[in-house]
Parts: C-alpha cells; structure tokens; sequence
C-alpha cells in the first residue's frame, strides 16, 4: 500500500474518533495501523486501527471502519503447540453502525453484501447490529467479519491476548500484515 493512501486513512481515521469523542495523543494518531489486507482496495476491504496494550494477558484497542468498510471474515484459532487459546473479543460501537456477522443461521434480508462474497471469501451471515452503546462476545476460534454502515464506524475492542499476525482468513489472498510502499 502507498505510505500517501496510509497517510490518508490515518487522517480520515483521526476524524472519526473526533467524532466518537475518543481523545487519543499525537503519538497515537501518528501511528494508526491502517490494513488492507494485501487486497490494495482500502475502501472496501481494510481497517484502521490504535492498539493500546497487548500483553499475556489481555489487548485493548479502538477501530475505525470507513463507510461500507469491511474487515474480512477470520476467526482466532488456539494454537496449543504456542500456548495461544484463540482470542474473546467483545465488540463495543462508540460511533456509527457495526454489522457484525458471526456464525449461526443466516439472517434472511441482511443488510450487507462485500465485495469479495462472490469468491466465496465470506460463509457466515447471522447479523448482529450494533448501535453506539451497544457490545457483543465473539469467542475464540468463531469465524465472524464486520462492515460499517453509511456514517461509517468506531469500535472499542477489549480482548485477551491479540495475535492478529495468526488471524486465520477464510479468503486465501489476505495478508494481514501491511505491506509499505514509497
């Protein structure tokens, strides 16, 4: 990805949590991790993201998603052989709308198509909408993607311990770990 288009995204993402009444530093606003999952289309497949603490033991972080953004569907696998048990993230809206989808029977007239669900990149579609206000539990190795509704989105995760580096994607083409260009 282009360091102008990160740029780009980190400045948009700095507004959104203007909007969310999330007061960050400078240095965080600096260093907004912006990922678009090796797909090079932000817009639709990607996520902007501040991680406020990651340890053995438990991760904050907040998350922006643009309008119509969508972050891929993955699940947090435990990996035993590492000592890793998989990831319980529960999902908090503070800004926006959230459609989050999670395993479970589909939801007949759900509201949100991405642009890789032809590929048969996504596989689970029972919605969970979330408001400002309003949190869900995803527990660990629960395949589950989520995407911004027309305002866009903010979303406070609080978790146990983040490996996103051994997120486990349904599509075969993601690379979670953004790849800088000059």
């Amino acid at each position: 990805m282009k360091r102008s288009l990160i740029e780009e995204a980190r400045a948009k993402a700095s507004e959104y949590f203007k909007k969310a009444g999330i007061v960050m530093t400078a240095g965080e606003l600096e260093n907004i991790e912006v990922a678009d999952f090796g797909l090079n289309d932000l817009y639709n497949t990607g996520l902007q993201l501040v991680v406020y603490i990651n340890t053995d033991y438990y991760c904050a972080k907040e998350m922006v998603l643009f309008p119509g953004q969508t972050c891929p569907e993955h699940r947090h696998a435990p990996m035993p052989g590492i000592g890793y048990r998989g990831k319980q993230e529960t999902f908090r809206c503070r800004y926006g709308t959230v459609y989050l989808y999670v395993e479970g029977e589909e939801t007949k007239g759900r509201v949100c198509h991405p642009s890789r669900e032809d590929k048969g990149c996504y596989t689970v579609f029972h919605e969970i909408r979330l408001e400002a206000g309003e949190q869900y539990t995803i527990m660990p190795d629960t395949k589950h993607w989520f995407m911004a509704g027309s305002d866009g989105a903010v979303i406070s995760e609080f978790s146990t311990t983040s490996r996103d580096e051994l997120d486990i994607f349904t599509d075969g083409d993601i690379k979670r770990i953004t790849e800088i260009e000059d």
